[in-house]
């Protein structure tokens, strides 16, 4: 019954739909931004290339040799430090092996748990945009019933006029149908 209970739970949780639905808003959020980036790329790719072809090829190779020697400089210069203070003692590495571990640990509990709000924060998100979209579904349909169907007030009058029609109609009947009947008995009689 445990299994059975939790695959209940697990159906019926609308939670991963409204994360799906939060993540589909957030992707069209990001995608109407798409034509403003392009238009600042177009804007700005003129000057851009203009400072390209203006630039000095000899200027330019200099310029990244010399971050490239500083690059090698400080790399040499840390691992220099992190050879130099290698300790030797056995003991020493394994209670730094452990403290990485556990902290390896801890951060991946953060992460987790980062996860997790981030994952309660869009699907909260889709749970609002799904709402959003069930009132606009809602509103559309009401206008649509307000153009093919009079107002309320309007029907409310019309609708009472027409409740003791209903009930006089059905009496009305009864004696049409009797009558209806000695119809047919006389014109047999006389012939």
């Amino acid at each position: 019954m445990a299994i059975t209970d939790d695959l209940r739970k697990t159906f019926s949780d609308p939670k991963p739909l409204y994360f799906a639905a939060g993540t589909a808003e957030l992707a069209v959020e990001q995608a109407r931004k798409v034509p403003g980036l392009i238009e600042q790329i177009r804007a700005e790719a003129p000057g851009r290339i203009d400072a390209v072809r203006n630039s000095d090829p000899k200027a330019v190779q200099e310029k990244v040799a010399g971050q490239a020697k500083e690059a090698q400089a400080t790399v040499q210069a840390k691992v220099t430090e992190v050879i130099g203070s290698f300790d030797t003692d056995l003991r020493k590495l394994g209670e730094t092996a452990q403290d990485l571990a556990l902290r390896g640990v801890g951060v991946a509990a953060e992460y987790a748990v980062r996860a997790r709000e981030t994952y309660e924060k869009v699907a909260e998100r889709g749970e609002q945009s799904v709402r959003a979209w069930r009132g606009e579904a809602a509103e559309e349909i009401t206008e649509i019933a307000v153009a093919v169907e009079p107002e309320p007030a309007a029907k409310a009058e019309p609708a009472a006029k027409a409740e003791p029609a209903v009930e006089a109609k059905p009496a009305a009947k009864k004696p049409a149908q009797r009558k209806q009947a000695a119809k047919k008995t006389t014109p047999p009689a006389a012939e």
